[in-house]
């Protein structure tokens, strides 16, 4: 029925292309009750689910009509992107739902847009013990299924809200299941749209197998072969600017690192790419050269040559090598892409470099088809915001470049760090100029779980902003946070408050007392219970520095 502008659906409906789509038919059915889908039947109304190649990824069209709705969508994750557009605009009516009629179409405008997780600080599951908030080197120490617990937690808001992808470092360790728990969140994640990629570094970070008894395991393969072992310049470990406290690396397995030019080294991480390419359902790869150290040996010095100035890795700025991506990326990429012709396979280019033509010298050769990363901390980003133009990310040797953003996470900040700060502006902001400038994706830290309200308007920011940079704050506000947080003024107000907690590292007590007040009330005035939790959130972080005293 079509009743001014709407159509109204309702009682048995023939649910096409389910079995080409079966998450999106599962949505379907979860979301939409009252609905009696059945797979086929004369006179009735149909949805039909289709892809279409010509769209691009993500990209998808909905249209409303009386007989018929219709999803179509791009490769991977159209379809389901369009399922969700239909579930939030269908609402109850008459033993059915109403729907607006006509068309919406809608297409990514930053076409890879990811989180970056490690396994051990990724805390989405929240009733297990275990849960790590820092640090690169660490041992699991959750039960071995909290690995799925916590990823496929992820899995689901990022399917639903048009995130593309999740990199994982720590992708595979015996401790969580090995090989078979990463072929599990593969399969389900590439069923509900969404990419996993394994963050690996050419020769360091653990190798392909993070940590365990297994050939691809970067400690296991240096044991056994210990000539190979790099000769690192100088201590191991790095430091960030804008992080006010020192970090610890302490040395063990986790921190071995291997020569990048022994040509056994590459020979073995070849075959590892390979290898994980062909073993799992990945949707991409993260490869960098390792961010803790260089290997300084005779053979390294004289490939690197001329193309690279050791001096600059001398202090904190820097503690990789270019010239070492530049040697072997494309190595690697090559190996991955041989099995897999779909790949995202990311090319991590490190921090706080992108204004210097210096660093990209040796980057001149890359691959086509790779996609270049260029990592930013806060302070760095003002300078971006201030010195990049669109031509100078034109002229880049690498092509196309995403961002990625290291602060709004615990890598940045003071003691407190800005790991579950209010950080949805920071997440616009990289978004939509990062879009203005020419760049093609973005990837923030996804491993904080949406149970804390500020992490969870920040995860739908970034979600929000990067498929579609052309929108604006004010809509943001009105069309997400609002409805979120029980209204427009109540949006405005969780914001102010978590703002003011965000710039002061202590507060006076009668003023912490106020600002609880204002989250109490909020919350014991909302309707549903998904807002009252999101004002309970804020009200616990308050009232844990209440108990500080500070």
């Amino acid at each position: 029925m079509t009743e001014r502008g709407t159509v109204t659906i309702g009682g048995r409906v023939v649910l096409a292309g389910a079995a080409q789509h079966p998450h999106a038919a599962r949505r379907l059915r979860e979301a939409l009750p009252r609905l009696d889908l059945v797979p086929e039947g004369d006179g009735l109304p149909r949805i039909t689910l289709a892809e279409d190649a010509s769209r691009a990824e993500g990209a998808f069209a909905l249209s409303v009509g009386p007989a018929e709705i219709a999803v179509s969508g791009g490769p991977f994750s159209g379809v389901i992107y369009g399922v969700e557009e239909l579930i939030a605009a269908a609402r109850p009516q008459d033993g059915g739902y109403r729907l607006p009629a006509g068309e919406r179409r809608a297409a990514p405008g930053l076409a890879h847009r990811a989180w970056w997780t490690w396994d051990h600080s990724t805390n989405w599951e929240l009733s297990q013990i275990g849960h790590q908030e820092i640090g690169v080197f660490n041992p699991y120490g959750k039960p071995p299924e909290g690995f799925l617990a916590d990823y496929k937690r992820a899995v689901d808001f990022a399917s639903r809200n048009r995130i593309a992808a999740i990199i994982i470092y720590g992708f595979l360790r015996d401790s969580h299941g090995g090989i078979e728990a990463a072929q599990e969140l593969c399969r389900y994640a590439r069923e509900r749209g969404v990419r996993i990629m394994p963050g690996i570094a050419i020769g360091a970070y653990g190798g392909v197998y993070w940590e365990g008894d297994h050939r691809f395991n970067l400690a296991s393969w240096l044991h056994a072969n210990p000539a190979f072992a790099a000769t690192l310049e100088k201590g191991i470990g790095f430091q960030i600017q804008d992080l006010d406290f020192p970090l610890s690396f302490p040395r063990s397995d986790y921190t071995l690192s291997a020569c990048p030019s022994r040509p056994e080294t590459m020979d073995w991480m070849t075959d590892a790419v390979a290898w994980l390419a062909e073993t799992f359902a990945i949707g991409g790869i993260n490869i960098e050269s390792g961010d803790y150290g260089v290997c300084g040996c005779a053979r390294c010095n004289a490939r690197r040559a001329a193309r690279e100035d050791g001096s600059r890795r001398a202090g904190d700025a820097e503690s990789w090598s270019h010239a070492d991506m530049a040697d072997n990326f494309p190595r690697l990429f090559e190996a991955a892409s041989a099995r897999r012709d779909d790949l995202w396979l990311y090319c991590e280019l490190q921090w706080d470099n992108l204004l210097d033509p210096a660093a990209h010298e040796a980057l001149a050769a890359m691959p086509s088809g790779g996609i270049y990363q260029h990592t930013v901390n806060r302070s760095y980003w003002a300078k971006l915001r201030e010195g990049l133009s669109r031509a100078d990310v034109e002229r880049l040797p690498t092509q196309p470049n995403i961002l990625r953003c290291q602060f709004a996470s615990q890598w940045n900040g003071d003691r407190r760090t800005e790991r579950y700060a209010f950080n949805a502006k920071a997440f616009a902001d990289m978004a939509t100029t990062g879009a203005a400038l020419g760049m093609k994706g973005l990837t923030v830290w996804g491993e904080a779980s949406p149970y804390h309200a500020t992490v969870e308007l920040g995860y739908r920011a970034f979600a929000r902003f990067s498929y579609d940079p052309s929108l604006t704050w004010d809509a943001f506000m009105a069309e997400d946070a609002a409805p979120m947080l029980g209204g427009t003024a109540e949006a405005e107000r969780f914001v102010a408050v978590a703002e003011e907690l965000d710039a002061n590292v202590e507060l006076p007590a009668e003023r912490l007392k106020t600002l609880s007040a204002m989250a109490h009330e909020a919350g014991a005035g909302a309707r549903e219970d998904a807002v009252a939790r999101r004002w309970l959130s804020l009200e616990d972080q308050i009232a844990r520095r209440r108990f500080m005293g500070r």
